[in-house]
């Protein structure tokens, strides 16, 4: 690892002047996965700043009957809180899903929707990556690809975005709060994460200096209904091959609402923003949800070894729209 300086914030403006003033620095809260690139020499930040002690390890209640999440809350913590798992049921699915226990009490809500993707190509520099090092090319589109984008990718890069956390986010309408050096600002957890394009080291819309303060999430109408499920290849502590977040209204038998994000199949949590469209208005029944999920995946370009990814993110769908729609002679499956 290489050497490095390192500072602990004692405010927000610190840790941005901080950040200003010293090329290469990065800034260091729980750790979890900066840490790991610094070992594999992906990063190699020239000063660490550590924002763990500022105050944004806080949920409240906004007067709007949402909740606002400190940047600096745990993973545990969040999905533990009692406002998060009782109206918003598929966040804290999403990160008890995401890592171990002891993960979980260090990572931060900041952190999970900044950490770097785990494709292979990325984290070993012995290898050329786009996304490390723009212009070196992308090898994982004809080399080991199995776990990584079936939509959405770019003849650039083909990586998938690993938080568990931002899938549910995404599906939950949230908002990222940001500070940094042109002041405060807020952004769509939808449009917080990028496609690749032609600029595929830039994971996000995040502005040089800035930092997440925290992820608001609004008011949920009540009978909403939210559940995350996830796809991997073993049943503890893996990435996902393919997840789904879905919240869904119903209205005498019909959505009245529905939202639906993916994980595991694109650069970015992939909004579904198709099968939104046409499940509105129709009967909630399993065939309108494949419909729907089908007409979502039809722009769906899977690699040589990951078409597989597409009906498993169409079964996956349905049955959690399913499950979330009641069924006949029960009150609430939710």
């Amino acid at each position: 690892m290489k050497p490095f300086a390192y500072l602990r914030a004692a405010t927000a403006d610190h840790a941005i002047d901080t950040f200003a003033s010293h090329a290469g620095a990065q800034y260091l809260a729980g750790g979890t996965n900066l840490v790991d690139l610094m070992k594999l020499g992906v990063a190699a930040p020239e000063m660490l700043i550590d924002i763990r002690r500022l105050p944004f390890d806080r949920i409240t209640d906004t007067p709007e009957g949402g909740l606002r999440i400190g940047a600096g809350v745990s993973n545990s913590d969040l999905a533990a809180h009692p406002g998060v798992r009782s109206r918003y049921p598929c966040l804290s699915q999403a990160l008890l899903a995401g890592a171990s226990g002891q993960l979980r009490n260090t990572a931060t809500t900041g952190g999970n929707l900044l950490q770097r993707t785990r494709c292979p190509y990325f984290q070993d520099t012995t290898k050329p990556c786009n996304k490390r090092l723009p212009g070196s090319g992308c090898p994982a589109q004809e080399g080991a690809h199995r776990d990584l984008a079936v939509i959405g990718h770019s003849d650039h890069c083909v990586a998938t975005h690993p938080s568990d956390m931002a899938v549910a986010l995404s599906a939950l309408n949230a908002t990222v709060h940001l500070y940094g050096p042109e002041g405060e600002r807020a952004v769509p957890v939808t449009d917080f994460h990028r496609l690749p394009g032609d600029r595929p080291e830039q994971d996000t819309v995040i502005r040089p200096g800035e930092l997440i303060t925290a992820v608001e999430l609004p008011p949920g109408p009540i009978g909403v209904r939210s559940r995350y499920r996830k796809a991997r290849d073993r049943a503890s502590y893996a990435f996902a091959l393919v997840s789904v977040a879905a919240v869904l209204e119903l209205e005498q038998g019909a959505v009245r609402y529905a939202a639906l994000a993916f994980g595991g199949l694109a650069h970015r949590p992939w909004r579904a923003r198709v099968a939104e469209e046409a499940l509105r208005g129709a009967p909630a029944t399993p065939e309108n949800f494949a419909r729907a999920v089908e007409a979502e995946l039809a722009a769906a370009s899977p690699l040589r070894d990951n078409g597989f990814k597409v009906p498993l993110a169409r079964n996956l769908a349905v049955s959690v729209l399913t499950g979330l729609a009641p069924h006949p002679n029960s009150e609430d499956l939710a």
